[in-house]
């Protein structure tokens, strides 16, 4: 079992920053390829970002490239998604999830562990 906790999530203005975090504890995290997912109202759950177990691969969507930065620090058991130039649009719950392998996967049925979300709310 992997235990994921979200933090950072909050209320900023468009073009603001925010910095999420998601601690793990449990199995060991180095194991595991991590994912941000995110979900607004009325929409689909999507894949922000990916990263793999040691770092050397990312993915981000095509609708925050060059806004959004996956790292991981596995000497503390954590993820974080840093997010810049904010839109409204980003408006939504987000979700770290852990996925066993070194691959960065795409598939959400991939992930095999999930925490409990964090808000973000972007204003105009």
């Amino acid at each position: 079992q992997v235990q994921l906790v979200e933090s950072g999530g909050g209320l900023v203005q468009a073009g603001g920053s925010l910095r999420l975090s998601c601690a793990a504890s449990g199995r060991t995290f180095s194991n595991y390829a991590m994912g941000w997912f995110r979900q607004a109202p009325g929409k689909e759950r999507e894949l922000v970002a990916a990263i793999s177990w040691r770092s050397a691969t990312t993915y981000y969507a095509d609708s925050v490239k060059g806004r959004f930065t996956i790292s991981r620090d596995n000497a503390k058991n954590t993820v974080y998604l840093q997010m810049n130039s904010l839109k409204p649009e980003d408006t939504a719950v987000y979700y770290c999830a852990a996925a066993k392998g070194p691959v960065p996967t795409r598939k959400e049925y991939e992930y095999n562990y999930w925490g409990q979300g964090t808000q973000v709310t972007v204003s105009s």
